[in-house]
């Protein structure tokens, strides 16, 4: 533990912040309690954005990949560095104030944000998160463990789950939760095979770590949607999961819910029937955590199209009158409008007949939910006609070969035996922090990957014995030497009118270096996940993994301004004001994606802060 600079100090800075106008700092992940990754500052603009240039920079300290999106609490700074040590930094300057280091047995941390509370007299601050299966709270002032939260400054997130926690294994999430009143709700990344944790969403009271409320998003006896499970599943079948980002409506006291898929992912014999809470949206009181409603977007879900976005919150002009809604981005392209009050689709949502399964045992709906508006942001086919023409001819061949002898028969082809094209694929589409919006004039845009997939089943060789057959698949990535097997784009930025409904424009976002070197550009970054942010300035930020900073048009997407980082961005960029300064910092600390087989493993990542520089 290092300290830089007296208490008094930090008080004043992070006392600033509580009096700020909304979306005008960045105190949350994403930047706001509704997952906006929306800045009301508008100092940096659609005339002056060409003129940013570097203010500052923080090295990470380590050739770790961080895709940490900062916390601004005044002139406070909170990063992830120094080998998954907590630091505060002076976001004016990038001075280091002080580190938390958790324990060398430390493994995993929340890697993607942290999340911030204070009390109500503002003598309590903390920054609470999650480490190697438990939840931590630091005093935010100093950054030393605060004892009393849990037991001797931890809560153990296998405890609660209605299972035996010595077989939990993956119970935490590398995403943050949302704070409410005095209570964290939370997630959880569980595990992606059989015998998988169940999802259960829970909120802890932030100065005990005592559990307040729990949703079971796989019900027991006598729940809502239990009869949608055979009978004993919530006792063995895990997921349903929110690892991604919640929502919160402060002001309704929402908080809104993207769950994942039931475990096992790619075969659900032992979990027969629609399987609520898996695939919802979630709409429940933050206080007691009551089911207000939900929508489900795919039903026993055997295709990994878990909904890993934050749910949007805005609100659009419907027939001359506005209207709070919700918006939530999928893995399948698709996007989703609901009001936030009621859960009622602001235009139609049609059930249409989709393959059968071929496989012993299981039993697939035979519908699945269509928006009918707005249009879908990803392409949703993958035919022999759309073969990546970069790839070599053996390459080309190759997946020529593979698609005419696989099920392809559109959304929704059940995982087979003889494999099953998947497109979007199931690391395609939206992905977490993918999506922004302007949240008072109805504006969405969503960073998509475009990356086929084959699911092909084959016997689970863990199957215990006197069991029935168990079967499972590779993730089924379509890649030759680091290039996806579909034509470009790879990635794209898209951006909607909600109020209407229609997609105002959509571009191609990054490049491929080594392509570009030849002369091939506009294909998009390969594989990034990385989120937009939407300003009052009109311009998106976004960084890719092509080692650029970007900024676009709200309005038309041609792009105003770019610069070169380190290394590769992946994650949410963070806007903030600082002494009447208004800057944007990206986390430069991510793998670049190549076309070469090896990836380089001595990242220099680092933090960089960007301001206007007086002319």
């Amino acid at each position: 533990m290092k300290t830089f600079q007296p208490i008094g100090y930090l008080v004043l800075a992070l006392t600033s912040a509580l009096f700020a106008q909304p979306h005008t700092t960045w105190r949350d992940y994403s930047g706001s309690p509704d997952a906006a990754q929306y800045s009301a500052l508008e100092q940096i603009n659609r005339s002056n954005v060409s003129q940013l240039e570097p203010e500052w920079t923080y090295p990470t300290g380590d050739d770790m990949h961080y895709f940490f999106n900062p916390v601004v609490i005044g002139r406070i700074m909170y990063v992830l560095a120094k080998n998954n040590s907590i630091v505060a930094l002076d976001a004016a300057t990038g001075n280091e104030i002080w580190t938390h280091t958790p324990s060398p047995a430390v493994k995993i941390v929340t890697n993607r944000g942290i999340n911030y509370w204070e009390s109500r007299d503002r003598t309590d601050r903390r920054l609470l998160y999650c480490a190697d299966q438990s939840l931590r709270a630091i005093d935010a002032q100093t950054g030393k463990p605060i004892r009393s939260f849990g037991a001797n400054g931890a809560v153990d997130l296998r405890v609660g789950l209605d299972r035996d926690p010595r077989t939990l294994t993956s119970v935490q999430s590398t995403t943050p939760g949302r704070v409410f009143e005095d209570t964290l709700i939370i997630g959880s990344a569980t595990n992606q095979g059989y015998g998988s944790a169940p999802g259960d969403i829970r909120a802890f009271d932030v100065r005990s770590g005592k559990l307040v409320w729990t949703f079971h998003t796989l019900p027991r006896p006598g729940e809502f949607g239990y009869e949608t499970w055979p009978k004993e599943a919530w006792k063995t079948v895990g997921g349903a999961n929110v690892w991604s980002e919640f929502a919160l409506d402060e002001k309704r006291g929402i908080i809104f819910a993207p769950t994942a898929s039931a475990k096992y992912n790619f075969y659900g014999a032992d979990r027969h029937g629609d399987n609520l809470f898996a695939d919802c949206l979630l709409a429940l009181d933050a206080r007691t955590g009551r089911r207000i409603w939900h929508f489900q977007m795919v039903h026993h879900d055997i295709f990994d199209y878990d909904n890993p976005t934050a749910p949007k919150l805005l609100t659009i002009q419907e027939a001359g009158k506005r209207r709070d809604v919700v918006a939530q981005v999928s893995k399948q392209g698709f996007v989703w409008v609901f009001d936030r009050e009621t859960g009622k689709p602001i235009w139609p949502i049609e059930e249409r007949a989709v393959p059968a399964s071929d496989v012993p045992g299981e039993k697939v709906s035979s519908t699945q939910p269509f928006p009918v508006k707005p249009p879908p942001f990803s392409r949703q086919k993958f035919a022999v006609e759309d073969i990546n023409p970069y790839l070599s001819a053996e390459d080309r061949a190759r997946f020529r070969d593979m698609i005419l002898s696989a099920r392809n028969e559109g959304l929704f082809t059940p995982p087979s035996f003889r494999g099953s094209v998947q497109m979007p694929g199931n690391n395609g589409g939206a992905n977490w922090g993918g999506a922004a919006v302007d949240p008072g004039r109805g504006i969405l845009a969503v960073v998509s990957k475009d990356l086929p997939c084959i699911l092909k089943l084959e016997p689970d060789p863990a199957t215990p014995k006197n069991q029935p057959p168990r079967y499972v698949s590779s993730f089924g990535f379509l890649i030759a030497h680091g290039l996806s097997a579909i034509k470009p784009p790879w990635t794209s930025l898209t951006v909607y009118d909600l109020n209407e409904g229609v997609i105002k424009w959509s571009i191609p976002l990054g490049e491929v270096t080594e392509l570009a070197a030849r002369g091939i550009v506009n294909t998009g970054a390969h594989f990034p996940k990385v989120g937009p942010v939407i300003t009052a300035g009109g311009l998106i930020f976004t960084g890719t993994n092509d080692r650029r900073a970007r900024a676009f048009d709200v309005e038309t997407g041609k792009m105003l301004w770019e610069a070169q980082v380190p290394e590769a961005i992946e994650g949410i960029p963070a806007v903030y004001e600082v002494g009447g300064k208004q800057f944007i910092v990206f986390c430069a600390a991510a793998q670049p994606r190549s076309t070469a087989t090896a990836m380089p493993s001595n990242l220099r990542g680092a933090y960089v802060a960007f301001a206007l520089r007086p002319r």
